[in-house]
Parts: C-alpha cells; sequence; structure tokens
C-alpha cells in the first residue's frame, strides 16, 4: 500500500508543479501555452488580472489579458490583445518562450503570427499586478512589455506616449482593429482619429476650433499621457479631466469605443453584481463623430431610441450590417438643367468643402453647385451677428447629423427624385427655446374693509413674478442667439486630414531604395514609388535636413494638415526619422504643368481649366483656410495634372500661415519664390500678403496662353528664344503695337492655334495683366479672379 500511495504522491505533486507554472509563476524559456489547455493561464500576484488564449469567433483565438473576475453580464473585459488582426486556429497553437529569450505566437504549429523579436540568455514572461505582461532578462530588465503595445484600452498608470495609440474595435463582435484611433499628433495634440480606408480626418478636440481655444498646447516636446487609479487624467498638452467617481477606490479603465468615442469606466458593484459604467466621455454628442454614419448618410439622435442612421433620399445602404460603408447612389450623376435640390433643416454634412460663397442667396448657391459636376449639395446658413448669408459647396457628403444646427442643407439629385422627396420631421434632442412662460391669473377677494396689506403683497408676488420671468427670457435669449452665432462662425471650416507616419524603411522598399527619380528641386528629390496597400505615390526626400531643408520640412507638414480641396495635392504621410525627411503625396499621373508646356498636350479648353482650378486652390488658401496660407513660390512645376490633366496646386515647402488677424503684418527671414514669378515686393523689402501668389499667378497665366517662360524665351523650339523684354513687358507691348486690332494671334502660343475662343483669351489676358501690376494693392484677390474668369461680364 505504500508505495502505490508514493507514487499517487508524486503524480499529484507534479501536476500541481505544472499547473502553477502556468499560473502565478509564469513562462521561463523553452516553456509554452496551449491554445487547447484551458488551465494554461498565467494569473497575476493580485489575481486581478488573468491572461491567456482568449476565444473572438468561430475556432479563432487570441492571445489576450483580461479582469479575472467577470461582470454581471458575464462577459470577459479584455485590455490587452497581441492578435487581434490574426486570430489563431483552435488547433495546435501555442504561446511560446524560446531559449534565446523570443517570445512566439504560432497558429496551427507551423506559422508565426506574432512575436516580441527580442533575444536574450535568460528570460522569463509574467503578469503583473497592474495589468502589464512582461518579459524580463535575468537582471530583471524588461525586454518588452504590453504597457507600450495598447489596443483598444489604456489601464491605470498605463503610459500614453507619441509612439502609442488607442485603436478601437471594428464591432462589438468583430474585436479586430476598427477606424478611431487616439493618438498623439505631429502637433504634439491629443486627439481622436477617424481612419478608414477611403479618407481620414480629426474630429475632437473639435478641428473648427484653435487649439488654444479648448486649452490645447501645440509643439511641446513632451508627449505623455496616462489615468491615475483615482480617476486623474493628464496630458501633456494641457488636456486633463476629473471622473465622476474621482477618489473612489474603483477598478477604471480608458477605452476606445467602436462607435469612436473615447470613455473612462469605472467597476460599479450594484445588488445583482458589478459593471462598468461611464464616468467620462470625450464627446457628448455621438452623431458628432466623424464617418459614423458613412458616407450619403444623415445621422440623428434622441433620448429614447438613440443614435439613428438613415441613407439620403435617393440613396442606398453599401452594407446592410455595416453602417461605416454608408450609402451609394441609386441614381447616375446628373447635370446642369437635370438637376434639382432638396431641403434638409438644421442638417450639416462637416468637411469637404470646395469654396465658400459670402452673400449668395439661394438661387445664386443653386447656380453655382448647378454649374460645377463636382458639387453635391451646399450649406446656406447667416451669420446673424456679422449681417450676412455663406454658402460652403460640397464635393461630398460625409458626416451628415441633423440635430438643431444652424443652417439648411441642399442635396442635388435628378429631378425626378427631387420631386417625390418628402420632408421628414425629426425629433431634436437638443435644447429648444422655451416658449413663453403662462402667468396663472391671480384671484383676488376683497372684504368690506379694504384692507391694503393684501393687494400691496399680491402686487408684490405679481411684481417679482413679472421680473424673474424677464431675467430667465433675456438669459435664454442671450444663451442661444451666442450659440448660434458661434456655430455660424465656427461650423463650416474644411475638416484637416491627419496623415499617417511611415518608417524610412517603408519608404525605403516603396521605391526601390530611391531608384525612380521623377522630379528634383533645390532643397528635395521626388521618387516614384508603390506602398504597401498598392497605391502610386510620389515621395518627396529632402536633401539637406539640417539647414533650410528641415524648415522646409516642418513648413510643409504643418501647412498640409490644414488644407482640404479637389485642386490641392492630397498628401498621404511623411516620415521623421533619424536624418531623413520625406513627405509622401497622390501620384499625378500627367506630371507637372512645366513638363507639358509645349507638349502640344495641352489643348484651349484644358489650359482654361488648368487656370481655374489654380485660381480655385489659391482661393482657398489664402480666404478659406482655418489659417491663411500664403504659398509664395506659384509657377508650372508646382502646379501638377492628375491623368485628367485636372490641376493641383503642390509643393507647400515655402508656404507660410498666417492668423486670420495679422496676415497684413507678415515679416519674411528670407526671400522666397523662384525668379521670373517673384513679386516686386520681394525685391522692394515691402510687407508680403497674398497678393505675391496673385503676380506669381498672372505670370503661370501668361505662360500657359503664350508658350514662353517668364523671361520671355519660348517653350517650343520652332523659335530661337531671342527676347529682349520679361514675359509681362512683352504682352503689354504686343497689345500696344496691335493699336486696337486684334492681338491674340500676335501672342498665342503656336501649339494651340484654331482651337480657342478670342474673347476668352483676351478676357483670361486682361486678368493675367490685372494681376501682375507692379502696385500690389491694384491687384485682384483670388476669390476675385475666380469671379472674373468664370463671369467675364
Amino acid at each position: 500500500m505504500g508505495a502505490p500511495f508514493l507514487l499517487t504522491l508524486v503524480i499529484l505533486t507534479q501536476i500541481t508543479s505544472i499547473s502553477s507554472s502556468f499560473s502565478s509563476h509564469g513562462l521561463t524559456g523553452g516553456s509554452s501555452l496551449s491554445v487547447e489547455n484551458q488551465q494554461h493561464l498565467l494569473v497575476s500576484p493580485n489575481n486581478l488580472f488573468t491572461a491567456g488564449f482568449h476565444q473572438v469567433g468561430d475556432n479563432a483565438y487570441a492571445f489576450a489579458v483580461w479582469f479575472s473576475d467577470q461582470t454581471t453580464s458575464g462577459v470577459r473585459t479584455v485590455v490587452w490583445m497581441a492578435n487581434r488582426d490574426a486570430p489563431v486556429n483552435g488547433k495546435q497553437s501555442k504561446l511560446s518562450l524560446g531559449k534565446d529569450g523570443n517570445l512566439v505566437l504560432v497558429d496551427a504549429g507551423h506559422y508565426v503570427i506574432w512575436s516580441t523579436q527580442t533575444k536574450a540568455t535568460s528570460s522569463s514572461l509574467q503578469l503583473r499586478s497592474s495589468g502589464n505582461l512582461v518579459l524580463s532578462d535575468g537582471d530583471q530588465s524588461i525586454l518588452w512589455q504590453s504597457f507600450d503595445y495598447p489596443t483598444d484600452t489604456l489601464l491605470p498608470n498605463q503610459p500614453f506616449t507619441k509612439s502609442t495609440q488607442l485603436v478601437s474595435s471594428r464591432s462589438s463582435t468583430n474585436c479586430s482593429s476598427g477606424f478611431y484611433k487616439l493618438v498623439f499628433d505631429n502637433d504634439s495634440i491629443l486627439r481622436l482619429l477617424y481612419d478608414s480606408p477611403e479618407t481620414t480626418s480629426l474630429y475632437w478636440p473639435d478641428p473648427r476650433l484653435l487649439t488654444w481655444k479648448v486649452g490645447r498646447f501645440q509643439y511641446i516636446n513632451t508627449r505623455r499621457a496616462s489615468l491615475d487609479s483615482k480617476g486623474e487624467f493628464h496630458s501633456s498638452d494641457g488636456f486633463t479631466f476629473l471622473s465622476a467617481d474621482f477618489g473612489m477606490a474603483r477598478q477604471r479603465i480608458m477605452r476606445m469605443d467602436t462607435d469612436g468615442i473615447l470613455r473612462v469606466y469605472s467597476l460599479v458593484e450594484h445588488e445583482r453584481g458589478t459593471k462598468w459604467e461611464t464616468q467620462w466621455q470625450a464627446i457628448d454628442r455621438t452623431c458628432r463623430v466623424d464617418g459614423i454614419c458613412g458616407a450619403n448618410s444623415l445621422c440623428t439622435y434622441s433620448q429614447d431610441s438613440g443614435r439613428k442612421c438613415s441613407c439620403l433620399h435617393g440613396f442606398k445602404m453599401v452594407n446592410s450590417k455595416d453602417w461605416s460603408y454608408g450609402c451609394e447612389p441609386e441614381f447616375k450623376p446628373c447635370i446642369r438643367d437635370e438637376c434639382d435640390f432638396i431641403e434638409l433643416r438644421e442638417a450639416e454634412f462637416y468637411g469637404y468643402d470646395i469654396r465658400m460663397g459670402l452673400n449668395y442667396t439661394l438661387d445664386a448657391c443653386k447656380k453655382d453647385c448647378l454649374l460645377d459636376r463636382n458639387c453635391s449639395g451646399f450649406n446656406l446658413g447667416w451669420k446673424g451677428n456679422m449681417g450676412y448669408s455663406y454658402c460652403f459647396m460640397k464635393t461630398s457628403l460625409h458626416n451628415g447629423y441633423q440635430n438643431g444646427v444652424a443652417g439648411v442643407m441642399y442635396i442635388k439629385l435628378p429631378k425626378r427624385l427631387v420631386s417625390s422627396f418628402d420632408q421628414k420631421t425629426i425629433s431634436l434632442s437638443t435644447l429648444i427655446c422655451p416658449s413663453r412662460p403662462v402667468l396663472t391669473p391671480l384671484i383676488r377677494s376683497y372684504d368690506k374693509k379694504h384692507d391694503i396689506s393684501k393687494p400691496l403683497g399680491y402686487m408684490l408676488v405679481l411684481g417679482c413674478t413679472i421680473g424673474i420671468i424677464e431675467i430667465i427670457c433675456i438669459v435664454v435669449f442671450w444663451y442661444f442667439s451666442h450659440q448660434h452665432s458661434s456655430a455660424a462662425e465656427e461650423s463650416y471650416f474644411p475638416a484637416p486630414t491627419a496623415f499617417r507616419k511611415f518608417t524610412y524603411r517603408e519608404l525605403k522598399k516603396a521605391t526601390r531604395n530611391f531608384r525612380e527619380d521623377i522630379g528634383s528641386g533645390g532643397a528635395s528629390v521626388v521618387y516614384r514609388g508603390r506602398l504597401n496597400d498598392n497605391r502610386i505615390a510620389a515621395i518627396k526626400r529632402l536633401k539637406n535636413t539640417y539647414q533650410q531643408g528641415e524648415v522646409e520640412f516642418q513648413a510643409e507638414i504643418s501647412t498640409i494638415g490644414k488644407v482640404n480641396h479637389m485642386n490641392l495635392i492630397e498628401t498621404w504621410g511623411y516620415c521623421a526619422e533619424g536624418n531623413h525627411r520625406l513627405v509622401v503625396y497622390e501620384y499625378m499621373e500627367n506630371g507637372s504643368l512645366a513638363e507639358n508646356l509645349g507638349t502640344g498636350k495641352l489643348d484651349w479648353a484644358t489650359r482654361l481649366d488648368i487656370a481655374t482650378g489654380t485660381a480655385k486652390g489659391l482661393a482657398y488658401l489664402h480666404e478659406e483656410c482655418l489659417e491663411w496660407v500664403l504659398h509664395c513660390d506659384v509657377k508650372p512645376h508646382n502646379i501638377l495634372l492628375d491623368a485628367n490633366y485636372n490641376p493641383k496646386v503642390a509643393d507647400f515647402g515655402l508656404s507660410r500661415l498666417f492668423d486670420r488677424s495679422g496676415i497684413n503684418q507678415s515679416n519674411f527671414s528670407m526671400v522666397r519664390g523662384t525668379r521670373g514669378y517673384m513679386a516686386p515686393e520681394w525685391v522692394f523689402n515691402l510687407p508680403i500678403t497674398s497678393k505675391v501668389d496673385v503676380f506669381s499667378y498672372g505670370v503661370v497665366i501668361l505662360e500657359m496662353i503664350t508658350g514662353r517662360s517668364p523671361t520671355g524665351k519660348q517653350h517650343t523650339s520652332n523659335e530661337d528664344g531671342k527676347a529682349e523684354s520679361s514675359l509681362i513687358e512683352w504682352v503689354r507691348e504686343r497689345i500696344q503695337d496691335a493699336n486696337g486690332e486684334s492681338w491674340v494671334e500676335d501672342i498665342i502660343d503656336p501649339s494651340i492655334r484654331g482651337e480657342y475662343d478670342r474673347t476668352i483669351i483676351e478676357n483670361l489676358v486682361r486678368i493675367a495683366l490685372h494681376c501682375t501690376e507692379e502696385d500690389r494693392d491694384a491687384r485682384p484677390s483670388m476669390s476675385q479672379v475666380v469671379d472674373m474668369i468664370q463671369d467675364p461680364r
């Protein structure tokens, strides 16, 4: 009996030893956790957290960390995942710590899905009481830790830095990476970002407000934030808050939720158990989250039914199970007289503005939109405090919501759909101005003695009541008038887009070691490359990053994050790694305007479209940005042409941003621009304003019409190019020599003869000469140029 008893005791001891090695003692080199063994778990010393394989789908598992105790709902509260975007099989998958110190997750016994890429002769993996999964070497130095790679959750005292981000799950049932992120932006501001495959935008803090207005500090050296155990959050950009239950001893988490809202939760005990309750959230109005209902849709909210998405009239859902895909049209695009508009009251579609018109009537807005095939609709509103109307043209219908917004939205549709539209009444959850209070009449009874004290008492009560009512009305009137004027002032600025930060290794691979040079300048070289998602990109690499090159890089990155227009180059990202400074743009198939002049490819209609589009892009920079932008180097080399020869202004390396209150007090430390296109202000050291870009634009237009460079030299090779005067002087002389006769044939580029409208060319030449006046005050603004081109009367 003694031997079997001893044998059983030894077996039980070994089982206990094995079980403990997978719980409190963690993993050591050469050991592993199996997905098929539910007992293979790591438990923190305080038993608060557990790490192991967590099921995320049918036969799909992720290695994760979660709270050991489940809430009343019975659902695990997962706080970290290693492989959220690549689940492993439920058979033969393992998390193994090799003797070389590398922690590896293997799928189905064959495929490496995830690893820490660490090396050490002696290592161990432990789950600490803070919820941090730590891989350390024999000296207890940290080789790797999960706190450096958060998924969608931040735990108390877990540092959030410039190299980390919180990414929402795709949905409540799909834990893969979603579209919403908490990040430190390039300007050191903590922001919420909507990043879908089609578009990218910032939506918190409100991008329509200057950062200092929301208490944030830009361009500081430190980028760090954390939530402490008491419920206080602090960020290095100045943003702080206290949770509603600050100071109470509770478990807390900060989570980037699937609806795009950042929230702080606390674990609260109730009679029936525990549950996570919201103690703070970044955004109160769920419809103000970018992309929440997708394109061509409208988001509404009420306290009774919550958030609701609906397709616009004439559109249908792309994916019936996922609103993020938005809606698609059930009609073919209409043009001009085939179109009309439906009216959506108190609605807004944020961002994607192509231009703004001031003091536009409804008919003028409709006419403008009907003539522009890229216009999908417009918003018409009134700035009561300023006394004028505004009209914003939209190129796309994104971020639509209808909750008491000032202004009316008009959607362009075929006439047959407009006639079938039925305006629906939508209940609003926002504050509604109260109607005038109803006064209950005082019924007085007088006795024969006519006691004077009672009438005085009644009069006192009545007077106080009326006084209180008047005070309430005054306060309510002031509040709502202030709110509406603020909304009108701040509601319509193009949404600034965020862009991805690439590694130098990625861009080196994309360009095949910078093999294909497609352009160069004094401080940069542009290469053609293919990104990992197969998009063709133009990648500009600065040559000198320590001196002027670094200055240009910072100027360009600062500028491109604040502009969004169809006639401005779209930027996809940048690289700032070591000494390397690169910017990633969309690739323009037809190169620059400079490359196409003199080739015979540009007919007159195309040149006119280029002139118009360039003017619209510059007008947006000068007048419609949140901060005004001077390009300072407008020339054909910086006007790029896409596959359809649509123009886009590029290269903001010499640009300058100005706050709206101080654009006329410009100070430049050096002359900027290119010889021949530079305004006289640069030479005579006069104040620099947006009129320097107007001058350069005028020179570009003359160059497009004549085919001659600013020095007077012909682009084509059929003339000797010997010109004694500048292009501007040359054109003026030809007009004077004509003595009232037609002078168009004398100056027109030979490659477009016989394919033009003489009246339109004469108008465009006069506009260009007007732009190139030596007196800057005599030059028009770019918005005036756009009007003169489109309406030559």
